[in-house]
């Protein structure tokens, strides 16, 4: 089979705010095996270039290429002591070609995943695990989130318990202490260090106001000189409330925390929406022209992952003027009959009526059905039992590899169709009496002098805020009961496209994800 002409997403980019696939260490850890001989003489690979077409950090053998992505702490394996040869994707990766920006693992804080006492300095568990996520993100990564502690932990149950947060004041000096352990120990810059993004916590405007008062001289160089956080990173009500995210953004400026060559970049934690993703791209722009110009707005999804996980497959985009803007995913096929059909991957789902339309992606493209629908009927699975299901793990990796690129090309193409005139709903400035666009309210708040002219023109747009919903659910209401938000912030959200972030409902890949860190590597060639 010819090799498929190779996508380079990366060279499509432009100057738009940029998406960050959050991938997988299933993913990772699939893609890293390939560098083992005894492991690729005994797997199934259909592709001309072998698994590195799945890899799209490898400009010269990736079905579709993109520089940029996010990894998490909390998945991977941290000591960098420690042979890794599962995660050759993330840490043999060439740094001069790819930028990684790196997860440190609050959310397995938040989960109770990581426990020890976050409240106690001395505490054995925390401390080993604090000091191995610095010299791990140190070691690996371009950009990190420090080592914050979500203010939304004391909503889930027993993870309390299990860190020792109780209250937003527990989750603040959590966070202080790791902020001052994180500033004492990095590397640094200068030394091959990687950069900190200070992270914005709280689930409400009052709540969010309160932690960055209290946090933000950590990225002041005049109060720390020489070991300053590089810029920004927003969680909880900060990255889905747009009057929260735009209203933070302008008091980066008038503190002087918006700096050229100091804080040069910004990122939303789990932003999935494609509305999301155009009017980032806006926020980008204009914070360009008025404060910094070589501003990057980043946001990242594991929505890709999370999709195939829960057995579901990209298959086409909408981003027609005035409609919900959205990639859609579907059932995916699962079926032991297809296991001897050598007919395209989109032939076969198409005319057999599985899907109305599939876009094919640069992975799907050189696949046939039974590249997925592997095992044929009865097989015995590695447990000695009638498999359930036509996959192998390697059919998750390759449909993964798909959704990748459907949600990367999904977010550029919303972007081209929005610079060309279409609009969502979402964003269409319905009921406001100057009928001003998203771009024409975010260039006039933003070219104010004075901050609180700026203020005032975000409050006068509240009503239009509240139209803009974000990833959780929630849109601009400025939140005044926290825990009324809790089931907002954790549900999947129902809808055609796959869930945003993390959340108790994405078992699937964690079971996926732990299938190999619980496992010895030498096991997976079998």
């Amino acid at each position: 089979m010819p090799k498929i002409k190779q996508d380079n997403l990366t060279a499509k980019q432009g100057d738009s705010a940029m998406f960050l696939p959050s991938i997988s260490s299933f993913y990772v850890n699939y893609i890293s095996k390939q560098y083992h001989e005894e492991f690729v003489k005994k797997t199934r690979i259909p592709f001309v270039n072998g698994m590195e077409a799945l890899n799209f950090f490898n400009e010269k053998d990736g079905n579709f290429t993109y520089k940029w992505a996010l990894y998490s702490g909390g998945h991977a394996v941290i000591d960098i002591n420690k042979p890794t040869p599962q995660e050759d994707m993330i840490r043999k990766r060439d740094r001069s070609k790819t930028w990684l920006l790196g997860d440190s693992g609050g959310f397995q804080i938040a989960k109770g995943v990581w426990d020890g006492d976050w409240t106690d300095p001395n505490c054995p568990k925390a401390q080993k695990k604090r000091g191995m996520v610095l010299e791990w993100l140190d070691e690996y990564m371009d950009y990190s989130m420090v080592l914050d502690i979500p203010a939304w932990l004391r909503r889930i149950p027993g993870s309390s318990e299990k860190t020792g947060i109780y209250t937003f004041d527990d989750a603040v000096e959590g966070t202080r202490y790791n902020h001052d352990y994180f500033m004492k120990h990095r590397k640094g810059v200068e030394n091959g260090g990687t950069k900190f993004l200070n992270v914005l916590q709280g689930e409400n405007h009052t709540e969010s106001d309160e932690w960055y008062r209290i946090f933000k001289d950590y990225c002041d160089p005049k109060v720390y000189p020489t070991t300053h956080f590089d810029g920004w990173a927003f969680g909880g009500q900060n990255m889905c409330d747009i009057h929260l995210t735009l209203r933070r953004i302008v008091d980066f400026h008038f503190d002087g925390l918006l700096k050229e060559g100091v804080h040069d970049l910004i990122h939303l934690l789990g932003m999935s929406k494609l509305e999301w993703a155009v009017l980032l791209t806006d926020i980008q722009r204009s914070a360009r022209k008025y404060y910094n110009p070589s501003l990057v707005i980043t946001f990242d999804a594991a929505s890709p992952f999370l999709a195939t996980a829960n057995g579901r497959i990209y298959t086409t985009l909408r981003t027609t003027h005035d409609t919900k803007w959205t990639y859609k995913s579907e059932a995916s096929l699962d079926d032991a009959s297809y296991c001897n059909d050598t007919r395209s991957y989109k032939d076969a789902v198409v005319n057999d009526g599985h899907y109305k339309v599939f876009e094919d992606s640069p992975i799907t493209a050189e696949l046939q059905i039974k590249d997925i629908c592997f095992y044929p009927p009865g097989s015995i699975n590695k447990q000695g039992n009638v498999a359930k299901t036509s996959w192998d793990t390697f059919s998750y990796c390759m449909q993964m590899g798909h959704n990748v690129w459907s949600h990367i090309n999904a977010v550029q193409k919303a972007n081209d169709a929005y610079a060309s005139g279409d609009i969502p709903t979402m964003l269409i400035p319905s009921g406001q009496s100057d009928g001003a666009s998203f771009a024409d309210i975010v260039d006039t708040i933003f070219s104010c002098d004075k901050r609180e002219d700026a203020h005032a023109i975000i409050d006068h747009y509240d009503r239009y805020w509240m139209r803009i919903v974000g990833s959780r659910g929630l849109t601009g209401k400025k939140t005044k009961n926290p825990s009324g938000q809790f089931e907002q912030l954790f549900n999947v959200v129902q809808e055609d496209t796959p869930a945003p972030i993390e959340t108790p409902e994405t078992d699937k890949l964690e079971e996926l994800e732990e299938s190999i860190h619980e496992t010895q590597f030498s096991t997976l060639f079998s």
